[in-house]
């Protein structure tokens, strides 16, 4: 890298790494780019900025990095780890954080909904099934997100109601049991004092929920949050029955943070695509680079789209504004993933700070006209 950097030597790259290569530092990048993005007018047509999605992709290990690494049926016999996105509904991926492949991914939702540290306001949650327990709803609830998971075999799942000798017609064969109410109320404190810490970061959600489910019937915090949660659960269950709109925004919101995950592939080809790194710090790094890269890659591509939108506006075509909302800044073939890399100061921009567009041969155009 030395020798492809022009003005830098090996031992200032080296520099650079040991002191300034850090969580802290990784994320205030990504929350600069996050919120240049987020303010870029392209961006406002893939969403409204309040709301967001999480999953989690599996990256295989080798090397070193298959001792810190588990083996998941679910994704074969080699072991790995998961890297745990959170993508708004504008396609920035603002958090990411390194699970074990054999961990649950509910405890991890809501680190990147409170730890993000960019300007993004969520309000409105998706997850698939893997991040909806009773427990994270409950939080949910108390730090004011409204959650709504794309929940597998739905019809499987159990309504909870206030007052059991109720009659509720069609919905009783749904009903899978009634709401303890006074286990609510004798922790109710407690479940305020839980949200304020984890709002104000005297404790990280994941630590809480891990902590809370390890024990859920001996203690009565963990027993309130359950019962809380499943009062949510049933809310935000009728309501996914009951309004098409929330699940098309659900599904949009997962489709776009599955979407990234092909960028994210192709992007992570060092060593062959395998993490090789033996500590979990580095492993960190590794996802935090990752992430950055990509969240940097998703602006570049909305600043050039909408330049391009109008190039092809002057030339006489015509660009629909609410088409350009179903194109996706997630594309990489314009990018030199692999090769030689070098930084030079002659590759230099237009006068307005941006490269030449590549100019698109006629025929081609009226070919796909």
């Amino acid at each position: 890298m030395a020798e492809a950097s022009r003005g830098l030597t090996h031992a200032q790259l080296i520099w650079a790494t040991e002191w300034h290569v850090r969580d802290e530092t990784y994320a205030a990048a990504l929350a600069t780019l996050v919120d240049a993005h987020h303010r870029h007018p392209m961006a406002e047509l893939w969403g409204s900025g309040d709301s967001s999605s999480s999953d989690g992709q599996f990256f295989r290990a080798g090397g070193h990095g298959e001792a810190r690494s588990d083996v998941n049926a679910r994704y074969g016999d080699d072991p790995g780890v998961l890297f745990y996105t959170h993508v708004s509904d504008r396609f920035s991926p603002f958090h990411t954080k390194v699970i074990s492949a054999t961990a649950g991914e509910a405890a991890h939702v809501l680190d990147g909904l409170l730890m993000h540290g960019s300007a993004l306001a969520i309000r409105e949650h998706y997850t698939d099934t893997a991040g909806a327990t009773d427990h994270v709803f409950g939080l949910m609830h108390l730090l004011e997100f409204r959650f709504a998971p794309r929940v597998r075999d739905l019809k499987e799942r159990r309504l909870y109601v206030i007052d059991r000798r109720a009659d509720y017609g069609p919905l009783l064969t749904l009903v899978g049991g009634h709401v303890r109410v006074r286990l609510i109320e004798e922790a109710w404190d407690e479940l305020l004092w839980l949200a304020a810490s984890v709002r104000t970061g005297t404790v990280a959600p994941s630590a809480m929920l891990r902590r809370l489910a390890a024990y859920p019937r001996q203690n009565g915090l963990a027993k309130a949050l359950r019962e809380l949660g499943r009062i949510e659960r049933t809310l935000a269950t009728l309501d996914w029955l009951q309004d098409p709109g929330l699940r098309r925004r659900s599904n949009a919101g997962l489709n776009k943070g599955e979407a990234e995950h092909s960028l994210r592939r192709a992007v992570f080809f060092h060593r062959l695509g395998e993490l090789r790194d033996r500590t979990f710090d580095n492993q960190s790094h590794r996802a935090s680079g990752l992430n950055l890269v990509v969240a940097a890659i998703v602006l570049w591509n909305t600043v050039y789209l909408v330049k391009a939108a109008d190039a092809l506006r002057h030339s006489g075509s015509e660009v629909p504004s609410d088409l350009l909302q179903h194109v996706a800044p997630l594309g990489w073939e314009h990018i030199s993933l692999t090769g030689d890399y070098i930084w030079a100061d002659d590759a230099a921009p237009t006068a307005d700070g941006f490269r030449l567009l590549r100019r698109i041969p006629g025929p081609f155009l009226q070919s796909a006209a």
